[in-house]
């Protein structure tokens, strides 16, 4: 074999948090390994967020004709070549991929093995022919789709985030189980590219959102033609002449529901098969235990993104990359525990969310203030005839802002300030001050922060002072 290679830093998984660490440790002069047994990019590139937003966009196309009716402008139906948007996807996909390449990453100086990487000691990973001693590690092996344990889901052919892109002919029937935020948006997008489209949840849809925000969503998807069960546990999974049979139980009742594909997105498990006991690596089956310098019970070894357990979200990964960054080679203190984590829901309409909800806020304050302001009432919403949606703010009694929840066209590209007001523990007051473009959807938030004082500005003791001061001149 080969000399142990001895670098600076070795990264395990070249998905979004693992290629920033690489990446910026090369950078700033240190020696990386990094280590990937898949594809460079992780998920997020070739299976999660590229591929769904491009599929996203193709659904988007292929109801703006029936669409522009409205302003009187009418089109043929549109011709849906379900194997050309795929090819939308994959041109989008080849289109970023330089950036994450292994070809780049060498000329940055980092050494890249395309293996599987396992600990073999406290000190030491085995990729390949390759041992690597490296004076720090940085797990970023990311996460899986989670299969759940349904009685013969393993003897049917299904889909999962990772496969449903490589599917070159519109399904007649999707059934999807789960419905959080993948299972909706690949709903939308599949339902309007031509499927007809069945969602299964065994709890209440979009789980960790805002209720009201969530049901504009919920409302949109129906309207669209979506079928959508709540509450329904899927027992079992069979194949048929018809073809792939759920049996489903809601509301005590149970029945058979047949689809001709089967997409599961029931969750995502953290990817830990590197002989982590070897290195004194402790876990969970959510993922690695990090303190909140995202250091693992092996102190010389970090971690970052979905392994981590906690969010999973690509902007997480990689804000957690900067902070090992200067844990690792500037010896900062720097920690995870005040950062606000956004999250997005790329349906039609959007969902953004950031801070508290309203339960939170009330549980741990138990008095606060709630305030909205619907799209219906935004004139740029008008404009466009697209009303459907609103944002919530929850804030202290005082007016400090807890969290946000944007349910509207591009609601994601509106959150950004809120995040800063939730992080910053801004006041209402601040983001009421500020001068909003007109006419654009920014303007939502801008009315929201101003109902808070409302009732102030029309009370007696206000209104008193107005008409004291008139009579002074």
């Amino acid at each position: 074999m080969p000399a142990p290679l001895r670098p600076d830093v070795c990264v395990i998984g070249a998905g979004a948090g693992g290629l920033v660490v690489a990446g910026g440790a090369a950078l700033m002069g240190a020696s990386v390994v990094l280590i990937e047994r898949g594809e460079m990019g992780g998920d997020c590139l070739n299976f999660g967020c590229v591929p769904s937003k491009a599929l996203i966009a193709a659904g988007e196309a292929a109801i703006a004709g029936p669409r522009a009716a409205r302003f009187g402008i009418t089109y043929k139906a549109p011709h849906i070549d379900f194997s050309c948007a795929m090819d939308h996807v994959r041109t989008v996909i080849e289109g970023i991929a330089p950036t994450d390449s292994e070809e780049r990453f060498r000329g940055m100086g980092v050494r890249v093995i395309r293996e599987n990487g396992k600990f073999i000691s406290p000190q030491e990973v085995i990729a390949g022919e390759h041992t690597i001693r490296a004076r720090r590690f940085v797990v970023a092996t990311g996460s899986s789709p989670l299969v759940p344990p349904i009685a013969g889901l393993d003897s049917v052919p299904y889909l999962t985030n990772e496969t449903v892109f490589m599917n070159r002919s519109c399904p007649k029937h999707l059934l999807i189980v789960g419905g959080g935020p993948i299972g909706l948006e690949l709903a939308q997008a599949h339902r309007r590219l031509g499927a007809q489209v069945t969602v299964l949840e065994m709890m209440r849809f979009l789980p960790r959102d805002d209720e009201d925000a969530a049901e504009v969503v919920i409302d949109r998807l129906r309207a669209e033609g979506i079928t959508l069960l709540s509450g329904a546990q899927v027992h079992a999974v069979s194949q048929t002449d018809e073809g792939i049979s759920l049996t489903v139980e809601q509301n005590g009742a149970s029945r058979q529901i047949i689809g001709s594909h089967l997409l599961v997105a029931a969750g995502r498990a953290p990817n830990l098969d590197l002989d982590l006991e070897a290195a004194g690596v402790e876990y969970t089956r959510r993922g690695l235990i990090v303190d909140s310098r995202l250091r693992t019970t092996n102190k010389k070894i970090f971690a970052v993104g979905d392994v981590t357990g906690g969010a999973q979200f690509t902007h997480v990964a990689s804000f957690h990359a900067g902070v090992v960054l200067r844990n690792i080679l500037f010896r900062l203190p720097a920690r995870t525990t005040k950062q606000v984590v956004p999250w997005v829901t790329y349906t039609d309409p959007e969902l953004a969310h950031v801070g508290m909800l309203e339960s939170e806020a009330r549980e741990k304050f138990g008095k606060v203030s709630v305030v909205r302001w619907p799209v219906a009432e935004n004139d740029r919403a008008r404009a466009q005839d697209d009303l459907d949606g609103l944002i919530k703010i929850v804030s202290t009694t005082k007016g400090r802002v807890l969290g946000v929840q944007i349910v509207a066209r591009n609601a994601g590209d509106l959150l950004l300030p809120w995040v800063m007001a939730v992080g910053r523990r801004e006041k209402l007051s601040t983001m009421a001050g500020l001068m909003a473009p007109y006419p654009t959807y920014s303007e939502l938030g801008k009315r929201a922060a101003g109902t808070f004082f409302a009732p102030a500005l029309a009370s007696r003791r206000v209104k008193s002072l107005v008409r004291l001061l008139a009579r002074l001149g």
